[in-house]
């Protein structure tokens, strides 16, 4: 019988692959599955399959990291996006249902709400085993015991997802994986996860997978997908490779308190977090518009721009053009500062409303975000493609 179980056909016949890349960010996922949304419905559309269609059908391998993995795994597992909005919407409040005060030194949030609704959505049993899952899927979590980032895939070919293993990764409940990769520091406690019950040395604690460089698991994710050693190698090239990264949001500020005498530790250490997740989700988003073609993404700084290619002309050179990239790649993502809200129109928006990890209050206007950002998405005109934006001012006609 085939390693890939009932995914068996979809995987081992060869042809054009596409991956979903999805950032950390606490409550702010809610950004995240309206850009989704938008995706599912252009595509529900285009297939004709209306309400019944599934993300995981279009694409082949979901990653996520942190509030990613629970949305990664809501649509490896098969939910519509609107499922896993309601899941937030309805989740929210107890993902960040605060400790007593007593236990609030060691963190902000207990674990146990999030755990226990995990378990309902996502199954108590289901594992990362083939036959749980109807697309292949990563989550991105960080090994605080060994102190390195460890992406667990459920990939059937991978080195340590062999089932001969007694620390096989396919037989960690998909619930508990989750979980350890949205375990943040001073927000949550850590997960303990044991690999083999009968060997003490395979229990690791974990941390938020945000706390690596893969908040942005995008160009983790072309890499697991294509290098030899993942044993999955599929095809780079424009043709071949598509690859949508969205975000939660980015807000770099400045503090200029940082050094008060009135900021105590705890509180400087609760915007860590948030600082280590900005750096990282630009750090893996250039690498992606570096090796890919971009065909969509706001400007990195003034100095690099968007690192979409341009022609002679300075004319952005069009998705139905390949260039010989390694992949075909779309960064959606919002500047939750008080000059990004303006340009999308969302002056009545307090940046404070949004910006934190845990604005569970404030719901409806992460809603209202993410709404202006799917705008963005359109079908593309070529074959090769997915996505584009036909909104660029300098080619409308992407």
């Amino acid at each position: 019988m085939s390693v890939w179980g009932p995914l068996a056909e979809r995987y081992e016949t060869e042809r054009p692959r596409k991956l979903l890349a999805l950032d950390g960010g606490g409550i702010r996922g809610i950004l995240t599955l309206e850009v989704l949304a938008r995706i599912e419905s252009l595509l529900a559309a285009a297939t004709g399959k209306g309400t019944a269609f599934r993300l995981c059908e279009f694409f082949d391998y979901i990653a996520g990291t942190s509030t990613g993995a629970i949305i990664a795994a809501g649509l490896a597992r098969g939910m519509s996006v609107q499922q896993l909005l309601t899941f937030y919407e309805n989740t929210g409040p107890a993902m960040f249902d605060k400790e007593s005060l007593l236990r609030r030194w060691k963190n902000l949030y207990k674990s146990e709400p999030l755990a226990d609704e995990l378990k309902a959505t996502f199954g108590k049993d289901a594992t990362l085993a083939p036959e749980n899952l109807r697309c292949l899927f990563l989550a991105v979590t960080r090994n605080a015991t060994t102190d390195s980032p460890w992406p667990i895939s459920s990939n059937p070919l991978a080195k340590y997802n062999d089932r001969s293993r007694k620390d096989c990764n396919l037989q960690i409940p998909l619930w508990q994986l989750v979980r350890a990769s949205t375990a943040a520091p001073i927000f949550f406690p850590p997960e303990v996860v044991s690999w083999d019950s009968g060997d003490s040395s395979k229990t690791f604690v974990f941390v938020d997978g945000g706390m690596t460089p893969y908040n942005n698991p995008a160009f983790l994710l072309y890499r697991m997908a294509t290098l030899a050693p993942y044993k999955l190698e599929w095809k780079t090239g424009e043709s071949n490779l598509l690859l949508i990264s969205i975000g939660t949001g980015a807000a770099p500020t400045i503090d200029g308190d940082i050094l008060s005498p009135d900021k105590n530790a705890v509180s400087n250490l609760a915007g860590l977090p948030g600082a280590l997740m900005y750096g990282a989700l630009v750090d893996q988003d250039i690498n992606c518009r570096s090796v890919g073609h971009c065909v969509h993404g706001a400007p990195i700084d003034r100095e690099i721009g968007d690192l979409m290619p341009r022609g002679e002309q300075g004319t952005v050179i069009p998705v139905t053009k390949d260039i010989g990239r390694a992949f075909l790649y779309a960064r959606y993502n919002a500047e939750l500062s008080r000059a990004g809200l303006d340009a999308m129109g969302l002056k009545d928006i307090d940046p404070a409303q949004v910006q934190k990890l845990d604005s569970v209050q404030f719901i409806k206007q992460l809603r209202s975000v993410g709404e202006k950002v799917a705008e963005e998405v359109r079908m593309a005109t070529s074959s090769q493609a997915a996505f584009s934006s036909s909104g660029l001012r300098d080619n409308p006609d992407m």
